[in-house]
């Protein structure tokens, strides 16, 4: 009886932690509302040259802020660039902020960079690819999404053509 109270009592001190830590994690969050993008800074990549051509393509860096008096434990951020008024995906990311990169009440992400896998490839300088005819502006969408609940938007933003280098 003895050793099934000492064991009772070290399940109870295990438990308890867990426990603790699951109450202060909301199970839900008004992503729209809690969840802003900041510091959102974009342009072109310089990927290199790519089958004997230049390649650039779009990139997009932010940061995302908890806005609540409650910790987001874990933290689904999706990114996506497009061609503006296309549907065809130029690339997408998924970056999940938990653990050491848990976002705590009032606290703002380490940068996110993002980048699409398509762009634009061409035998001119980089520079002249953004002035070309034939070059297209697009846009880069982010989303969250925490828990079980739908992703929600939270930034349509034009990519600036500029060129990234790093």
């Amino acid at each position: 009886m003895q050793l099934l109270r000492l064991a009772h009592a070290g399940l109870v001190i295990v438990l308890a932690p867990l426990l603790l830590v699951a109450a202060c994690s909301p199970s839900t969050i008004d992503v729209a509302n809690v969840v802003k993008v900041g510091n959102l800074t974009s342009g072109w990549f310089d990927v290199g040259v790519t089958n004997g051509m230049n390649k650039l393509v779009p990139s997009a860096s932010f940061t995302v802020s908890n806005t609540s008096v409650s910790p987001i434990n874990s933290l689904q951020v999706f990114s996506v660039f497009r061609f503006a008024g296309e549907t065809e995906e130029l690339g997408s990311a998924l970056v999940v902020l938990h653990g050491q990169d848990a976002l705590g009440p009032s606290a703002v992400s380490k940068p996110i960079t993002v980048r699409g896998n398509w762009g634009f490839s061409g035998q001119q300088p980089r520079a002249q690819m953004l002035m070309h005819k034939l070059f297209k502006d697009a846009r880069v969408q982010i989303f969250a999404k925490y828990g079980t609940g739908q992703f929600v938007r939270l930034v349509d933003a034009a990519v600036v053509r500029q060129l990234i280098t790093h």
